[in-house]
């Protein structure tokens, strides 16, 4: 599960949500498979490649606290109202973004990705956007998990 590079299917879904809603960003963390810092291996919308050199530890920023308790997160207002420090938030600084909405990618029932969308304006996800990103990550869990079996 940690390398996302060459899933053309990954994309595809990424590619799909940006079209159906309203974000200008999406973006997959995954956690490394040893040890407890989280890597961003796939963004589209992305004004820049500095996402593919991001590692965040776990509980830390948006990644790493949506992994630790296997919930979704909302930022309405960055970087304001957030909990710790801005440079916590690297992804929302690398792609200069205000709102965003993320949600765990599970693998063997246990919170080990996050997919994010993001806004560079605020914003706040209303519900129908954030089922479909949650829809978004069930489906990429499904090719992850296809991906691990080969």
């Amino acid at each position: 599960m940690d390398e996302l590079r060459g899933y053309e299917a990954v994309g595809n879904v990424c590619d799909q949500l940006l079209g159906e809603i309203d974000c200008d960003f999406v973006g997959i963390a995954i956690q490394n498979q040893i040890g407890p810092d989280i890597r961003w291996h796939y963004a589209a919308g992305n004004r820049n490649d500095k996402f593919q050199r991001i590692t965040v530890r776990y509980g830390k920023g948006i990644a790493g606290r949506v992994i630790s308790t296997g919930t979704a997160m909302m930022i309405t207002d960055f970087p304001n109202a957030i909990y710790g420090k801005t440079t916590e938030y690297p992804i929302m600084l690398a792609e200069k973004l205000i709102s965003s909405y993320a949600v765990p990618i599970f693998y063997n029932g246990v919170p080990k990705g996050v997919l994010l969308v993001g806004r560079r304006q605020h914003y706040s996800f209303p519900e129908m956007e954030q089922k479909k990103v949650q829809q978004a990550a069930r489906c990429l869990e499904g090719i992850l998990q296809d991906q691990m079996v080969r």
